[in-house]
């Protein structure tokens, strides 16, 4: 098929045409209290023809998979670049990239998670809700599992043949409290909290023992909720903060993953949760952060989200610098980016993403990425060189404005500071900064041993919409003179 398609788009003078073939399995799991709930199975394969014609996209998909359908194909995307091209008013020229030959690329899972009987599965799941309904806090309990295996072939005009599979999963359990009597301050009042537990490009064995200690976290869970729920709202006002990766990952997504995008600081992708403070021009010189700060991009870290061998593209994926020092010294770019704006060398560092084989390759998030600091504090130590202030731990709301500027961030859990020790949980909390502030408020990150790769399975871009899976490790870190807004309050309750 694919030789078909490349040929015929030579053919018809494609200066550039490259071929995809997907089998993308997909699974989710629920559980309420402890009661199946549903489990969805789904599969999509098809194939696909992407091709630069005069300067101009062209592209086509399609569920027939024989040659002839893929040359079809083919005459289809030269026909789209040849409607398009009176109003392409600037010109696609792809970065160089070498040619591969034939290679094979499987992502680190012990255990295909699609091998293991849905009964075994909805076996754990049950075992975990049973466990958590059973603790006197717990009034109500949601577990899912969500699990994906790609399957991709591609090959392109350059001579780049790739064969990979890469495989996902994400479990979750959350407990719910309450508080129908009173018995823990306010009647009618409830709570919930989540497990910390991030997804992970692992297999079966991550609910099993393997990256993740469940047993330890689902023994604390309830005692945990149960705190939070009898927990005061907290007090408005400027505090120190100590965030732990598992709520972190999600600040660095936003304002600095998404805002490290190119096409978007450039403003071709705009309508899609807007563009970028971040813009072009300020490369090397925009004070993203403090001198701590140092954030790298990469698609190859071990059981990273978007790691895979070779991108939509053909191109080797890599690791590169984003923030250095506190200051932006690079984006995320794929082929026709960085020849456009002549960065990275002129090379792409491997961001071109589809997440289906009916949609059109995008330039995508890579695993973004806070380092530690080689000798840095553990957690405890941080949390030791603050007198007022919070430890926010795990994700949940947050807001961020249409430049990637102005936001602010929840949490699962938070717990006050008094002279370097925690001193209870508290509730209706958030933070809120903007990104530079917020960044330049960061006066020591943690070292390699408070280091976790969290992330999400469901990134959001372009139009017509698409996911990518992210990574995004983050060390503990402390920032000083925080705003902490109590969101009841913020309501108007």
């Amino acid at each position: 098929m694919a030789q078909a398609a490349l040929i015929r788009a030579r053919e018809l003078g494609a200066e550039h045409a490259d071929f995809r073939s997907e089998l993308i399995r997909e699974q989710m799991i629920r559980l309420r209290d402890g009661q199946l709930d549903g489990v969805n199975d789904s599969s999509e394969t098809g194939i696909s023809v992407r091709v630069v014609h005069e300067g101009t996209w062209g592209f086509a998909a399609g569920v027939v998979q024989t040659p002839q359908a893929a040359a079809r194909l083919a005459e289809q995307a030269v026909q789209v670049a040849r409607v398009s091209r009176p109003v392409n008013a600037e010109p696609v020229v792809l970065a160089a990239e070498p040619s591969y030959g034939e290679q094979f690329w499987v992502s680190a899972y012990e255990v295909d998670p699609f091998d293991v009987p849905d009964a075994e599965k909805i076996a754990l799941l049950t075992q975990w809700s049973r466990r958590l309904l059973d603790a006197e806090a717990v009034d109500h309990v949601d577990a899912s599992l969500h699990a994906v295996k790609e399957n991709k072939f591609y090959a392109d005009t350059n001579g780049t043949v790739t064969i990979q599979q890469r495989v996902r999963v994400h479990p979750v359990v959350e407990a719910v409290a309450v508080d129908a009597e009173g018995k823990y301050g306010t009647p009618g009042a409830f709570e919930s909290m989540r497990t910390l537990a991030p997804p992970a490009g692992r297999g079966w064995e991550y609910l099993t023992g393997t990256g993740w200690d469940w047993d330890a976290e689902l023994a604390e869970l309830p005692g945990l909720l149960a705190e939070k729920l009898a927990a005061p709202s907290v007090e408005a006002g400027e505090y120190d903060l100590v965030i732990a990766p598992s709520n972190l990952w999600l600040t660095i997504h936003e304002s600095i993953g998404h805002a490290t995008e190119l096409d978007r600081a450039l403003g071709y992708e705009a309508a899609y949760a807007g563009t970028s403070f971040a813009t072009l021009d300020q490369l090397g010189t925009l004070k993203y952060g403090s001198e701590v700060m140092n954030v790298t991009g990469d698609r190859i870290v071990e059981h990273g989200l978007a790691s895979i061998g070779f991108d939509d593209e053909g191109v080797q994926t890599q690791r590169w610098d984003i923030v250095k020092g506190g200051v932006l010294v690079g984006y995320q770019l794929d082929r026709r980016i960085a020849q456009l704006k002549g960065l990275h060398g002129a090379r792409s560092n491997g961001c071109a993403f589809a997440d289906s084989p009916g949609h059109v390759p995008i330039q995508r998030m890579a695993n973004v990425s806070l380092q530690p600091a080689p000798d840095g504090p553990s957690t405890e130590e941080l949390i030791a060189r603050v007198k007022r202030g919070l430890f926010i731990a795990g994700d949940k709301s947050w807001s961020i404005d249409m430049q990637r500027y102005n936001f602010q961030f929840t949490g699962q859990r938070a717990y006050l500071i008094v002279d370097g020790k925690l001193a209870g949980q508290v509730r209706d909390f958030a933070y809120q900064a903007t990104t530079t502030d917020f960044w330049g408020s960061m006066e020591a990150v943690g070292g390699p041993q408070t280091y976790v790769l969290g992330g999400a399975f469901n990134c959001g871009k372009g139009q017509p919409g698409q996911i990518a899976p992210v990574s995004h490790g983050a060390p503990s870190a402390l920032f000083r003179g925080v705003r902490i807004l109590n969101t009841v309050q913020e309501a108007g309750r």
